[in-house]
């Protein structure tokens, strides 16, 4: 067998194994971060096997979220070992300070949500601000998609940038496993609570909305309940609206337009606190502020990923 072949099949492999890695995490005796660098390293070896073409890059996309879902859920498979190391005050005791006194999440649900004899009474602005929230599953993607076909230049930049807010922030759902209000409301802890008590109101209105096809839905979209700290939600939005932004004035205001209607829609939801989002603000800086630093040794990994496609597909 020849060189390049020998390297393809082998590159090839480690796609597979990448992929099948998230399947198979819960059957396998293995170290979850093991599991996690086989997972991540199949758009590597995406790279090495396939020559560069948009199509390999949007497929290497997805392949990093596809290793990053299962670092976000993978904390939550042993739910029990979860739950114990899981903070609840910190965050209260924060958005208390923030909202003098009160949650900030509590003030804004008495004041715009109602409820009436009947269960909740939905108005044109909860259904928005849901559809906001739902919508995030394409805006930081559809950022990077954007800049793909349009400014293809910008591109591997605004990919690297996304994704590795994406991948770090998922290692803070293992180290510090953080309540989100409504989990927190939900479990009676002292302070937690607002009268009326903190509701989840996006799941209320997928369970009226989408109906029976809620659950199947939820279960593909969540999966860890305890990721809320930072707010990756608010983290890659932030994200997206600077990498838009840079691009041109028209390109920001949609990107922050967004933004503002995603972080109200997050904290009266009940779905983060706001100190969440100001953890996903940090988080979206430090990774801005590190890239140059970290530019010299992505340079080296890169040119040695194109050393070995170069071999793999040469003759």
């Amino acid at each position: 067998m020849r060189r390049s072949s020998a390297i393809r099949a082998a590159a090839w492999v480690t796609v597979a194994a990448g992929i099948a890695a998230p399947l198979v995490r819960k059957r396998v005796r293995a170290p979850g971060v093991l599991v996690q660098a086989v997972a991540f390293a199949a758009p590597v070896g995406l790279c090495v096997a396939v020559r560069r073409s948009r199509a390999r890059d949007v497929a290497t996309c997805c392949l990093q979220m596809w290793a990053y879902v299962a670092a976000y859920k993978h904390p939550h498979d042993d739910e029990e070992a979860q739950r114990r190391n899981t903070r609840f005050r910190y965050p209260i005791v924060a958005d208390r300070l923030l909202g003098l006194g009160e949650l900030p999440t509590a003030r804004l649900q008495r004041a715009l949500a109602r409820v009436g004899p009947e269960g909740p009474e939905w108005s044109s602005l909860d259904a928005a601000l849901v559809w906001a929230h739902w919508s995030w599953f394409l805006v930081p993607h559809g950022a990077v998609a954007y800049l793909l076909v349009c400014h293809p230049e910008r591109f591997p930049r605004a990919a690297a940038l996304t994704y590795a807010v994406f991948n770090v922030g998922a290692s803070f759902y293992w180290v510090i496993p953080t309540a989100p209000p409504w989990y927190a409301a939900a479990e009676g802890i002292p302070g937690a609570d607002g009268e009326p008590p903190v509701r989840r109101m996006m799941v209320e209105y997928g369970e009226l909305f989408w109906q029976d096809g809620w659950r199947p839905l939820y279960s593909v979209f969540g999966g860890n309940p305890l990721a809320a700290m930072p707010s990756l939600h608010f983290a890659t939005s932030l994200m997206a609206a600077l990498l838009l932004a840079e691009v041109g004035p028209a390109q920001g205001a949609v990107g922050y337009g967004y933004l503002i209607a995603l972080s109200f829609a997050l904290v009266y939801l009940g779905e983060h606190y706001l100190v969440d989002l100001l953890g996903g603000a940090a988080l979206t800086a430090v990774v801005r502020r590190l890239a140059p630093r970290a530019g010299p040794l992505v340079a080296r990994l890169e040119d040695a990923v194109a050393r070995l496609e170069a071999i793999a597909h040469e003759g």
